[in-house]
């Protein structure tokens, strides 16, 4: 919004009111600016370490209570603030809650999710997240033109809705059967249970989560056994897979939408309203997702996913070249414009029935339990870091690489497709009890596995 800009980065504002003879890659670069998004991501990144060891000890429901309090917080300092410093510390604040909303809530998930559903309702966590982009895009529409400039103020500030309803459910919801029985209420683990899948019949899954509790109670150091080869295909998707899923590009197109359609020639509202239509792409096709991914598993919708994101940043980059070249001067004519939300918008597709949810999803489910919490705070770490890295560097990297910047996602979106295509197995309907077995029968993985098992074995003779 133009009063936002107006009072809390005005060098940013005037640069964005400058004629359209001026380099349009660069009109928003402001390092300030950047911070300000990107300085959530890197307090996420610090609490998560925290935040692992609050959902190991005190289990998963309390790690979203702390989660949903800080984000409250945050959105109330931020929809408050008054200058740029009380912007920022909204925004740690904020990131606290991020960090451990992130580190808790897929575990939750796939602990309480029975085995066939699991990926339906994991991808759960990311639909409610596209609503919440889709809703902050209308609120910022339907306030922008707000007499006085202060309609940012409840686009900030009602963040605190969700972080409310975060906090209160976090209260009412149980803990997990696994997190209950890990810390040694066993009768209480049973009854949830019980409740979760509608039946007394859960023998055999109790003494499953009994059996793998046992087996990670023996290990005292998570961080230091997730490091040994047995582990090294699940530490390797901890470490990849959120890192992919920055490296689409993703963020780029959602957190500065607004700013990015402005950047190739649109006006103020039509910016906002194509960041909506973006909003809407994204909340549908992740619907898509969740109808899918239990039956057409999960490399179907990476492998398509990415391939689909791949052409669209080919085209998006190639369109901007032709209209604003390498000196970035010029005018988005509008059949470039409507072009370009087409392309765009089926990239967002193609992420939000891909990479966004998976992303999530598969380092959540591929840990046993005795590394679970260690590798879940490595997928958060990852993931904030490189959000942090790629929201705090892109202005200034659009700035450099020009058209380029497009091609230079849709390359590393040929490498991740290509990892998919060889090293991921395949995780649809495999209870997470027995998550071993997928490594120990793949091609590559399996190696690693085996051998651990043998040594293991020699060394017990």
């Amino acid at each position: 919004m133009d009063s936002f800009l107006s009072e809390f980065f005005p060098s940013v504002y005037a640069k964005a009111k400058a004629s359209k003879d001026t380099n349009q890659y660069c009109k928003f670069d402001s390092q300030l600016l950047t911070l300000f998004t990107s300085s959530l991501y890197l307090a996420a990144l610090a609490t998560s370490f925290v935040a692992a060891w609050v959902t190991r000890v005190f289990g998963r429901k309390w790690s979203m209570f702390c989660g949903g309090l800080t984000f409250l917080a945050g959105s109330a300092l931020n929809g408050a603030a008054t200058d740029v410093m009380m912007l920022i510390m909204g925004r740690i604040l904020l990131g606290v809650g991020v960090g451990f909303a992130n580190q808790s809530v897929p575990l939750y998930l796939s602990e309480m999710a029975p085995a066939k559903l699991r990926g339906m309702l994991n991808i759960g966590f990311q639909l409610m997240t596209t609503i919440g982009i889709l809703a902050a895009n209308l609120i910022n529409y339907a306030t922008v033109g707000i007499e006085g400039g202060w309609g940012w103020r409840i686009g900030l500030g009602l963040a605190g809705v969700p972080a409310l309803v975060i906090t209160v459910g976090a209260l009412c919801l149980p803990d997990t059967p696994n997190s209950l029985i890990s810390r040694g209420y066993g009768e209480e683990a049973k009854a949830v249970l019980v409740k979760i899948r509608g039946t007394d019949d859960v023998h055999e899954e109790y003494d499953d989560m009994v059996a793998a509790s046992e087996e990670a109670s023996s290990v005292e150091h998570p961080w230091r056994n997730i490091l040994e080869p047995r582990y090294r295909p699940q530490l390797t998707i901890a470490l990849l897979i959120p890192m992919f899923q920055q490296l689409t590009g993703i963020n780029v197109i959602m957190f500065y939408a607004p700013v990015l359609f402005l950047t190739i020639g649109f006006a103020g509202d039509a910016s906002l309203m194509s960041a909506v239509i973006t909003g809407l792409v994204n909340m549908f096709a992740t619907m898509v997702s969740i109808v899918c991914v239990d039956r057409l598993g999960r490399r179907a919708l990476f492998l398509q996913g990415g391939t689909q994101m791949f052409i669209s940043q080919v085209v998006v980059g190639t369109l901007i070249a032709l209209q604003f070249g390498v000196s970035g001067v010029g005018v988005m004519t509008r059949s470039y414009a409507l072009l370009l939300v087409l392309f765009i918008c089926l990239y967002v597709a193609g992420f939000a029935w891909s990479w966004g949810p998976l992303g999530w999803l598969v380092p959540s489910e591929v840990f046993s339990l005795e590394i679970r919490s260690a590798g879940q705070s490595i997928a958060v770490c990852v993931n904030m870091t490189l959000t942090f890295i790629i929201g705090q560097s892109f202005l200034t990297m659009l700035c450099h690489l020009k058209f380029g910047l497009f091609y230079f996602f849709a390359a590393w979106m040929l490498i991740m497709t290509t990892f998919v295509a060889l090293f991921l197995p395949e995780t649809k309907g495999v209870a997470i009890e027995e998550m071993n077995l997928v490594w120990s029968r793949h091609w590559f993985w399996g190696k690693y596995v085996e051998a651990d098992h043998r040594r293991a074995a020699a060394g017990g003779v």
